[in-house]
């Protein structure tokens, strides 16, 4: 059953061929033969999980299930879930339990889903390889001495090893993404606002956005249909009328505009990657599609305008881990002040620690003019470039990531390596599209490649659209590693 899609999960709860209890014992006792060797989950607790599920089921009996009732799904650790400790990667939060339930959890608990558990996630969601959080870091189940891609490398872990059916990821600048492409697995990022950001760790408020990571351009709908909505309680979520976002699945793509910036192909680029993306592009081709050169001329400056816009945001967001309120406090202190800088100092690792020093900086008299403020003009700038290519295509396509997983260690100890596998996704945080990875093919080390779908805004569906017609024609999406099971 854990090799099953969304869709078939459900026929098959739907058609009384498995309880939600069933299933969900069934991940439970896959989370606990594999967990250990990968360290996709930082809190499991399988009496909820079970209560859950056995719930869902009494729903089914009577008759008032949904699409996904009953469909158990992973939450990353940056989702606050009442009753769940909610820890974000850091050891600030590390016995923090959560007193509400996210508006992303929520919408899940609504559907009727049963929560597996929270998954592992670089700090504060800060990092591209899930090894700067405090309980250690995720592996590759493709390779287990390789990174996973983070800041959501647990949940898309968690999906890859077929731990869990579907997560939940957050982007902020290429975090489900990245770590889809990583992984082998299917991540979207919605359009800025469209999914709520209540209950949110924040890390920057501005760029951060919740999303679904499943195994099918399919499964990412149904997921997107629980989880997208207004809600009143965050100022940045959207307002618009609730749609169906699989309504277009089976629409052809003949005449289909593809973008293809040649910023995305220069050097820097994997060549495996490239020839993978080409094969991806070809395919599309084949399908009826037309290839459109477009240019984003401002896109090298998304890296260094992304590490000035998001660690001043997140040196803002983390102010409030202070000792005070909740979260971890320092044993020992004169006064005040000494208790807030031991207490940050034992709280923080490295990562988020530098962030907030450049943030910090950033943001300084002095300083804010000739950085904060120039680099938000380039952010137009960026957004601007997008805009003037939707004119002349539909989507936009290339890699999502630059290389296919590196080594657990390899680029720890220079951090501009470590920000440039974020490069090809930075900019759609900036401007606020949506974007997209799906499975494109493998390198000669047998590691998966993603290819990156970029809509215009609220093109969703659409994007979803194109996505799976692609999967219609190959089969990379079902691809497992070895070793995973059934």
């Amino acid at each position: 059953m854990s090799n099953a899609t969304l869709k078939e999960l459900a026929d098959l709860l739907a058609s009384g061929a498995c309880s939600s209890v069933e299933l969900t014992q069934d991940f439970l006792n896959k989370i606990s033969r594999l967990n250990g060797d990968l360290g996709c989950f930082v809190t499991v607790n399988a009496e909820r999980s079970l209560a859950q599920a056995g719930a869902a089921d009494a729903q089914r009996a009577a008759g008032r299930a949904g699409p996904l009732t009953g469909i158990p799904l992973a939450h990353k650790d940056i989702f606050c879930a009442r009753d769940w400790v909610t820890t974000c990667g850091s050891r600030m939060l590390e016995n923090f339990v959560a007193p509400y339930d996210a508006h992303v959890v929520e919408r899940c608990n609504d559907a009727g889903m049963v929560t597996l558990g929270k998954t592992n996630m670089d700090e504060f969601a800060m990092g591209s390889s899930n090894e700067t959080s405090y309980f250690g870091p995720v592996r590759n189940p493709w390779k287990r001495n390789a990174v996973p891609g983070g800041s959501s490398g647990g949940s898309a872990a968690a999906v890859a090893a077929r731990l869990a059916p579907a997560a939940t990821g957050t982007d902020t600048g290429g975090s489900i993404r990245q770590p889809a492409a990583l992984t082998g697995i299917c991540g979207l990022k919605p359009t800025y606002g469209l999914v709520s950001r209540y209950g949110m760790i924040a890390f920057a408020s501005s760029l951060d956005q919740a999303g679904p990571m499943a195994r099918s351009a399919e499964d990412l709908g149904l997921m997107l249909n629980v989880m997208a909505g207004h809600d009143a309680r965050d100022s940045t979520s959207l307002e618009l009328p609730a749609q169906d976002y699989l309504r277009d699945l089976a629409r052809p793509v003949t005449g289909l505009r593809i973008g293809l910036p040649k910023e995305f192909f220069a050097s820097g680029l994997a060549p495996e990657v490239q020839r993978a993306v080409e094969s991806a592009i070809a395919e599309y081709e084949k399908l009826g599609a037309k290839v459109v050169d477009i240019s984003l001329p401002n896109m090298a400056l998304s890296v260094p305008v992304y590490y000035v816009l998001a660690p001043a945001e997140a040196s803002s967001n983390l102010s409030r881990f202070d000792g005070v309120r909740y979260g971890h406090r320092a044993a020992g202190y004169s006064d005040l002040s000494d208790m807030y800088k031991r207490t940050r100092a034992e709280g923080f690792g490295a990562e988020v620690k530098r962030r907030i020093l450049i943030g910090t900086y950033v943001l300084s008299h002095g300083y804010y003019d000739a950085y904060y403020i120039r680099a938000q003009k380039l952010r137009r700038l960026i957004a601007g470039d997008f805009a003037a290519a939707f004119r002349q295509c539909d989507v936009i396509m290339g890699p999502t990531s630059p290389t296919t997983a590196f080594g657990l260690g390899e680029k720890s100890a220079d951090p501009v390596q470590m920000y440039l596998s974020d490069i090809y996704t930075i900019a759609v945080n900036l401007a606020g599209l949506p974007g997209m990875s799906i499975p494109c093919g493998f390198d000669s080390g047998g590691l998966p490649v993603g290819l990156q779908i970029i809509g215009n805004y609220f093109a969703e569906a659409q994007m979803l659209n194109v996505a799976h017609q692609y999967q219609l024609a190959t089969d990379w999406h079902q691809c497992a590693p070895q070793g995973i099971g059934a």
